[in-house]
């Protein structure tokens, strides 16, 4: 997708894998049981969708430190994410092998949040 990037969040790589990794949860997830919808599936959804929302709300704070919480936050979603799926097939409702690029894309994205994380607290 091209577009203008007006905010400098969508200069940040790990944005936009948190951007694709909560559309490939969407997806994966749209094959969950219709009973669902209200629980594990609502729940891999928020938590995939926070990741990018907490990066981009945390590019907005007026301190480093501030970002560097929020990118926190992010991690965190991002680790709730790769436990849902862990769950997801433990319950049957996915194949591990359809959740394993997820899974992939919620390691690196982890590793790269922290790491921007830590050099914005040592900017700080």
């Amino acid at each position: 997708m091209t577009q203008a990037r007006f905010f400098g969040f969508e200069k940040l790589d790990v944005y936009h894998l948190s951007v694709e990794m909560a559309a490939d949860v969407y997806r994966v997830s749209g094959h969950f049981p219709q009973d669902e919808r209200f629980g594990l599936t609502n729940q891999l959804r928020c938590a995939a969708t926070s990741v990018t929302l907490n990066i981009a709300e945390g590019a907005g704070r007026d301190s480093r430190k501030d970002f560097a919480h929020f990118l926190t936050q992010a991690r965190g979603s991002t680790y709730e994410v790769a436990s849902g799926l862990q769950l997801a097939v433990r319950l049957g409702f996915v194949l591990q092998a359809d959740t394993q690029a997820v899974h992939e894309q919620a390691q690196t994205i982890a590793a790269m949040l922290s790491a921007l994380a830590r050099n914005l607290k040592a900017e700080a």
